[in-house]
């Protein structure tokens, strides 16, 4: 599943291809993916006439800012975006966005999982799925080491856990989970409340750190990804343990271990993240 990083650089792409462009005519072949409003035709009817004014994003969320409402999109587990061209578009082609300049945009989802909501503008901040997201990490005013500290002191779950829970850090999955316990130097399976002021600090400096690269080098292209316009990420050639099952640690040396944690295969470093009771 797209991460952080990558639907930024999915929303920056698509910043670059539709901003400013009307909706002219919308088409739906995969009801499923329209959640909101639950009439697909009414989804079509409602965008027709609306011009994109704006791209955001909130967690794995991308937002197309209109002019009367916000469409909210969660690519899921292999949704894209991509510019229609001359060719005829593809069964894995669900939704097609037609604008008034000839040109089209088609959201493309292989395992058709991906989600869209049509909201007026402002109640997508108010409604589920936006309204339930934690903090992001870039903003250092609700993701600081105090929020961190309050959050960890009332759970039992393991760290690993918690930062997969959108409620409490929104946009982090599984790649980058991995990754920022092991430059904090934390095991995954260690409880949440028992990790230090210094340690919560640390972790969340991390978090910061490897997200910011990671959107630097495009994302991480460990699957299927690539954004709206075609291009690889490029983080996965800097990747520290995930995915590297078997392979040696390239800080210590140590075999990197693979193990499931919060129902997800985990990897990490035994000596650079050894547990306290180790």
């Amino acid at each position: 599943m797209p991460e952080l990083p990558e639907v930024e650089n999915v929303r920056k792409t698509l910043e670059k291809l539709v901003l400013g462009k009307e909706l002219q005519e919308v088409t739906v072949t995969w009801p499923k993916i329209i959640k909101r409003p639950d009439d697909t035709e009414a989804f079509c009817l409602l965008l027709s006439g609306q011009r994109i004014n704006s791209m955001n994003r909130r967690g794995k969320f991308l937002i197309f800012e209109l002019d009367d409402y916000a469409l909210v999109s969660h690519l899921r587990m292999e949704g894209k975006y991509e510019l229609g061209g001359t060719k005829a578009p593809d069964k894995h082609t669900h939704v097609r966005f037609f604008f008034s300049d000839g040109t089209e945009l088609r959201y493309k989802d292989v395992r058709k999982f991906g989600t869209m909501h049509l909201f007026p503008k402002g109640e997508e901040k108010r409604s589920l799925p936006l309204m339930q997201l934690g903090p992001e990490p870039a903003d250092n005013q609700t993701f600081s080491k105090e929020y961190l500290e309050r959050t960890f002191k009332k759970t039992t779950r393991t760290i690993k856990a918690v930062l997969l829970d959108q409620r409490v850090i929104a946009g982090l999955g599984n790649i980058y989970v991995d990754e920022s316990l092991f430059k904090a130097g934390i095991h995954p399976d260690a409880k949440a409340a028992d990790l230090t002021s210094e340690e919560a600090e640390l972790l969340r400096e991390s978090i910061i750190e490897i997200i910011n690269h990671a959107v630097a080098k495009g994302g991480s292209s460990v699957r299927s990804y690539v954004n709206s316009i075609g291009e690889e990420g490029g983080f996965q050639l800097e990747l520290n343990v995930y995915g590297r099952k078997g392979e040696l640690c390239n800080r210590c040396g140590s075999e990197i271990k693979k193990t499931v944690t919060a129902g997800r295969g985990t990897h990490y470093c035994p000596l650079c993240q050894a547990l306290a009771s180790e």
